[in-house]
Order: C-alpha cells, then structure tokens, then sequence
C-alpha cells in the first residue's frame, strides 16, 4: 500500500496517543485519515510505560476523560481481537503523615462527586489486601476497586488495528519532515521514506509526535513546551505465590507497585528528575533504553525494600530507563496551536499518557469534526502555554521538579520551585524589599503575601492555615477598612483598533461596546451554547480604538479566539501586555490617597464607577479605570512600564499607611463579592445566565454570538444557579473541589473557595439544581460542605454576601 497523495487528516505519530486520535476520527466517520510513524508503532515511549489505569483526576472533566479510557479499553479487545491485558485489579493509595492522609480523604471526597467508586481503608484493611506490604508508619489509605493495569503496546495496537477497520490508514518507517503551509493554516506534510520524500495534501495536522513535538512544532513557529525526562523502574524475576494484586501507591516514598504475571514492578516519581534530550533526539530512537543511574535510583530501592520486604530476597530481571515527556505544569496539551489554523496538538503525558490518550484522542476528534470541544478542556488546553515556555534552558530546569510533583504532597497554593523569574513587573524589587512574597502564573512573578519584618518569605504547605494566613487578614482588612495597593501587572491587555473595531467588538461582546469614549463595559465572550469563553472589561479610548483587559493566564486563549474571529473586519488587535502596569489602588481610603498625589477630581460627579480618565500622578500620567474586583471603591491605574517605579514610589511616600497585598488577598475579596473567576466558577461550558452573569448581555443588540443561546435558556428556564456559601463553623477552610451537599445528597463541586476575612468564615462557590425551582426552594435548602470526608453547615446565598448592593463600590 502506498501513502497517499491527499488526506483529510494526517496524524504524526504512532504512539498510544496518535493511534487514539487516528481511532476516534476515524469513528468519526473521518475514513480519509492517515497516520505516519517515524520507526515502528509504539516504539517511542508507548512501549515501555507502565499502564496504570486510575480514573480518578483533579477534575470532573478529567476524570470523565480517565473513566472514558478506561472503558474503552475494556471493550477494544472484543472489537479489535487484539489482547489489551486490560484488567480491573484495583488501586490502594497509602499515607504516612497525616498531611498526606487528608489529602487522600479530600480524593475520596472528590471521587464521590465525580461518582467514582471510593473506599477509606485502615492501615489492617490495607495488609489484608496487600499482605506483602509492611505496614509500619501508614496513617490511612483510600482504594479505588475500579482501577486497572493494562499492557500499553497493545493497546495502542488495538487502536491501530481499530483505525484501519474503519478506513484509516498507517504507515511505519514513514518519518514527516516538514508541515507545509500557506496563509496562515496547514497546507500538508513532507516525509521521507527508504524509497525517498514524498507531500500528503492535508487541511488538518495532528502532532501527536511525544518528545520529538517540541522540535518539530518549533519548525512552523508552534508554541509546544515539553521536555523528555529519564524514568525508571524495575522489575523482580518471579516470585512464586505472589497472587494478583491491586496497583500500590505509596506517594510519601515517591513510589508505585505493579504485580504482572508473577513478577514485581517498583516505579518512581524521584523529587528530583533528570531531563534528557537536550540537544534533540535522534530520529532512529527506536525502542531504545538509556543508561542504568542505580545512585540515582537507591534511595527509591531502599524505602522499597522496608516497605515491601520481597525486594529485600527476590532477583532482578529489569532495571529500566527510559525517557517521557513531562510539561512546565504536569498537565497535557490538546487542541489546536494558536499561531497556525489546522496544526492540532495531543502531546505532553507527563507519565500518564496511557490512562489520559482514550480519552483524549475522543476529545481532540470531536473538537476537530465538530468545531468545538465537548466540554471544558481549559486545563489541558495548547492555549494556556506562553511563548517564552518554548525556551529548552527553561524547559529543562522545570522539568526537573515536575516529574516528582507527581506524587508530591499537592497542597493548595503550592508554588514551582525551578524556571522562576523570567516575566517580573517593574516594581518587582521594590515589592521583593517590602516583603513580597511572589508566586508565580504564566511565567509572571506576583506578589502572592507580604512578610512582615523578621517573618521567613517562605511558604510553609499545609491543608491546616498556612504560615500566611494572618498576613492575608491584615491585608483584607486594609482592604475593607482603609486602603490597600495590589500590583496586577500580569493582566493580559489587548489592543483592538480600526474602522471596524467597534463592530467588531459587538458582535464577539455579549454586552453593547459602542459607549462614550472612556467608558468601561464588563463583558462576556460567549460560544454558540451560551457557554463562556471569557470574561473580560473592555474600555473605548477613542472613536476607533479599545482596550481588552484579560487575566495573564487566558491571554494566548482570548487573542486566539479574537484573531479567529475576525473575519472581513478592518480590526487589529494587539497584544500589549509589556507596554502598560497595573497598580490597584483599592479600599473606601482610596480616593483620599488619589487625591494626595494627583491634581485630578475623583469625585463620582467628576469619575463615576466604570469611567477611564487620564490623570496626573506625581509627574507622570496614568490612566484611571474605576473599576474593582474586591468589592470596594477604588481604581485601577495603567501606567506607561517606564513611569511605573516612579507613580509606586510616589503613592508610598504620599500615603505611608497603604497596605500592599497580595494575590491571596485580591482572591479572598472578590469571593466575599461572589465575583466569578474564569477557569473555576465559569468555563466554556458553563452558560452565562446560570453562572449569574445575564446582566453582561445586551437584548438590544440584534446579533452576538451566543445571542440565541441566552433567549432559548430565558425561555426555558435555568437547570442550575451559582451558590455562594459561608461555613458557619470558622475553622474549615475551603480550597476547590469540596462536596455540595443538599439536603443530604451531593450535587456537585465547590468550583473555588478561600477566606472570607471580613465575613468570618471560609467562602465558596458552587452550582445547585435549580429545574423548575425558584429562589426561595434553593435557599430553603439544608446545605453543608464536605471536607475531607467531613460536612460542615453552609449558609448559602443568591446574591453577594458583601455589600449587596454594591453600596461600597459606589461610594
């Protein structure tokens, strides 16, 4: 059989993840598909992984994705005749400390939400499942009955084999060059063969090409940031009478367990990695191994042999290193690249590309046959990686601690370590002399909590209050009380001009943006289900020129978004990021602060609430947007990057009594508010009347996208309403992913959560049931919220329990 000349799609790539993406288009009805394999199918990392099964993920989503995988594969040796190994054996997750333990607890809890099977064990129930495993030290343990273990070759084979029922065709030893384009979108593939080049003809490419993806992506100026890492594990000759056993996680020794037919498998996910491929990888890398490190690997072997004794006697068979693609964040990519219209992405595992490719390769083949994905993929999204993260000297410091944050204890608000300080505001170093302790998002280094003097700038992790906790009271309560000064350098901000801009702009918006110059309009961008791919304020400067503030972290999402909209409007957009700060001047002092530094009138006649002015400030110039996300008076001030140290300097030798704060603060503020935050409390698949956001869109305006959407769920009535709660007991804190509990059942996630200092208690959002239901049947509810398998009352709440009528605001 010869490749063909033209395809509807080509896919790069045959491991686990190509053969899926191949599978699932083709299931698609896409018969016109071919995918192209440098070597041999699986030859890259497929082969050699470890091919656990765990449904359970950080998000409904991503589980959903998991359990999707999981049935899948059930079900492919039947239809294909190929032998997958796929087994339901179970899975044990153990805890030696009892951080660890709650962490395990807050799983389960996350579990029963995403209704998956959970169990809590004792530390005896563990040893009667697993009677190898010594049980000194284990605090507690959570089984999951429905995990598995298969063997990753053949499933990718299965899936292979699945394709080419369908009509999809696959080509070994068949290794792509180039992606040729032209105008901007993918045109096709060169490749070469032993019998020489050759072009496929193709409208869609799918780099599904694993630690060669960053290289060959790089060629047509594609942002795909990921880095090889070596990975080990071992293998015992046969140890007679082991039986068959669930997969063993002992998280707090760095490892896992596998028993496969007789034999024992010791994995680890070592704190500190070792990258590799530096200087790229040969493209005869076939099947390969790289060197045995037993240094590097003993500690691991040592807390091994302690925990399960039968490594202490039984033999060797196999000490194997092999390399895997890990990511800046632990998470995958998917979608399509921002810079290039056709070129797609399913790259980047981080070890788990078994579990995660079934499911994925679904998402991804529906995203492409049917013009959007099939629910919320903002988590794994090719749009979340910043340019600059392409740089390999980066990419192999991060890499380095990601590979081991697999298995680290994930505490909130737990920060990297590597690969910081590459995008800082200019008032970096005078926030670092002020005791700013930095976090960091996007690559921007932001001020997250101020030490006070003599306080370590350290973050000190646990599920209890952390070592900051005052540190954010004290900066709240400026906040509410007097002033305080955030620095939000890392908005993302999107210059949109020309004749068109204002059409332009209104029929993306969902509310009107053809208002006075100076105004301020917040506003949604909506997709064709009323979902939202954003929420964002939009101001006019001038006749034919706005300005698009975003959060730092969606800005590569919203310019693609914006950029793919265009169409036949004369509108540039812009980003200019680097060209302004942020300084948030927020709280009821606020205006009298202003007024200590600059000439201009802040009175509401002069400056009303969602106005932007000019304005002097010591001897530079600013641009005043009275706007807040904390729910206070105050003003957000867009000064000039080369002005900035200066206006800093200016308001803190004007106003000695101006609290900084950090981003923890601005967070616990704008939950008392009940401010939504993208990514969280709204996605693309949330819809904006049920999200509470319908006085973001306009009725007026005859045509938006997502108009339709808004009048058919006016008409037929909301199937869930956005709840703030406050726990009555003050002590729980709430992070994300806590249990709703109504009435006594479950009905879903706590979307976000933090401290509401002013209000007394811990604060969260979350979706309820609403069908049918008006407000008095939501808030006459019994709610409570489970943490870590314990439930806590909840008062809950339709509007802001802070300032409900934005009184404060107004001010």
């Amino acid at each position: 059989m010869s490749v063909p000349s033209k395809a509807r799609a080509v896919v790069i790539g045959g491991g686990v993840s190509g053969c899926s993406v191949a599978y699932h288009l083709a299931k698609a009805g896409w018969t016109d598909v071919v995918l192209l394999e440098r070597r041999k199918l699986t030859s890259g990392t497929t082969w050699h992984a470890a091919g656990l099964i765990g449904q359970l993920r950080g998000s409904a989503n991503m589980t959903r994705l998991a359990k999707y995988s999981a049935d899948l594969y059930r079900g492919l040796e039947a239809e294909t005749g190929v032998a997958t190994g796929m087994r339901q054996v179970g899975s044990i997750s153990v805890a030696l400390t009892a951080e660890r333990h709650e962490e395990l607890l807050r799983q389960a809890t996350v579990a029963r939400i995403f209704d998956v099977e959970v169990h809590e064990i004792s530390p005896s129930e563990v040893k009667s499942r697993y009677p190898h495993l010594n049980i000194e030290g284990v605090v507690g343990a959570v089984a999951l009955p429905l995990d598995g273990q298969c063997d990753p070759a053949n499933i990718a084979m299965a899936l292979a084999k699945g394709a080419r029922m369908r009509g999809a065709q696959i080509f070994e030893m068949t290794r792509v060059s180039r992606v040729t384009t032209a105008n901007g979108r993918v045109t096709g593939v060169d490749y070469e063969t032993a019998e020489g080049p050759g072009h496929i003809e193709a409208d869609i490419v799918v780099n599904c090409g694993g630690m060669w993806g960053r290289d060959l992506a790089a060629q047509n100026g594609v942002t795909l940031p990921l880095h090889a890492c070596e990975h080990f594990y071992l293998v015992t000759e046969p140890i007679e009478g082991l039986g068959e056993l669930p997969v063993l996680r002992v998280p707090d020794e760095c490892a896992y367990y596998k028993q496969d037919a007789g034999k024992m498998m010791l994995g680890a996910f070592e704190p500190k990695a070792k990258p590799w491929g530096m200087d790229g990888i040969r493209p005869d890398f076939e099947f390969d191994t790289l060197p045995e490190d037993w240094e590097h690997f003993m500690p691991i072997l040592e807390m091994a042999t302690h925990r399960m004794p039968l490594f202490q006697t039984a033999g060797i068979h196999t000490f194997f290193n092999g390399p895997e693609s890990f990511t800046p964040d632990d998470r995958y990519y998917l979608g399509e690249a921002p810079e290039l219209k056709g070129y797609w992405i399913a790259a980047g595992y981080n070890s788990i590309g078994i579990v995660s490719s079934g499911g994925a390769g679904q998402a991804l083949a529906h995203w492409i046959t049917e013009g959007e994905p099939p629910f919320d993929l903002w988590e794994v999204d090719i749009r979340r990686a910043q340019p600059f993260q392409k740089n390999r000297r980066y990419l192999k410091e991060r890499v380095s601690e990601t590979l081991g944050l697999l298995y680290a204890d994930h505490f909130p608000y737990r920060q990297m370590a590597t690969a910081r300080g590459v995008r800082r505001s200019p008032i970096h170093e005078h926030l670092k002399a002020r005791g700013a302790v930095f976090g960091e998002v996007a690559g921007w280094e932001r001020a997250n909590w101020f030490a006070n003097p003599g306080q370590e700038r350290e973050y000190r992790y646990s599920w209890k209050r952390q070592n900051w906790f005052d540190n954010q009271r004290a900066e709240h309560m400026a906040v509410r009380t007097g002033a305080g000064l955030f620095d939000m350098t890392s908005f993302g901000k999107i210059r949109v001009e020309g004749r068109d801009a204002c059409r332009f702009l209104n029929r993306i918006c969902s509310a009107q943006v053809d208002v006075p110059e100076g105004r301020i309009v917040y506003t949604m961008f909506l997709n064709d289900r009323g979902g939202i791919e954003a929420d964002l304020t939009v101001t006019r400067l001038s006749e034919t020129a706005f300005l698009a503030v975003v959060p730092g972290a969606t800005l590569q999402r919203n310019l693609a978004w914006m950029r793919a909209r265009v169409g036949e409007d004369f509108a540039v957009i812009t980003d200019v990021t680097a060209a302004e700060s942020v300084l948030c001047l927020m709280g009821p002092k606020s205006r009298e602060v202003l007024s200590r530094v600059s000439p201009n009138d802040f009175g509401n006649a002069a400056h009303p609430f969602g106005m932007a002015k000019e304005i002097e400030i010591g001897m530079g110039l600013a641009r005043a947007h009275r706007v807040t996300y904390v729910g206070e008076l105050g003003w957000e001030l867009y000064i000039p990057t080369d002005q900035t140290a200066h206006v800093f300097e200016t308001l803190m030798e004007a106003a000695p009594e101006l609290k900084l704060c950090g981003l923890h603060t601005l967070d616990s503020c704008r939950i008392e508010k009940a401010y939504r935050h993208w990514g969280h409390d709204i996605t693309d698949e949330d819809h904006v009347l049920e999200a509470g956001l319908g006085f973001t869109v306009s009725r007026k305006k005859p045509a938006f996208i997502g108009r339709e959407a808004v009048l058919r769920k006016e008409q037929q009535g909301l199937d869930r309403r956005m709840v703030q709660f406050r726990l009555k007991d003050p002590e729980p804190l709430l992070f994300h992913n806590e249990a709703i509990v109504r009435d006594g059942r479950i009905v879903g996630p706590v979307t976000s959560g933090n401290y509401g200092h002013f209000l007394g208690g811990a604060i969260g959002m979350g979706y309820v049931p609403a069908k049918g239901q008006t407000d008095d049947d939501i808030l006459s509810s019994r709610y409570e919220i489970e943490v870590a398998g314990r439930r806590h009352e909840a008062i809950a709440s339709l509007v802001p329990m802070h300032d409900p009528n934005s009184e404060r605001i107004k001010a």
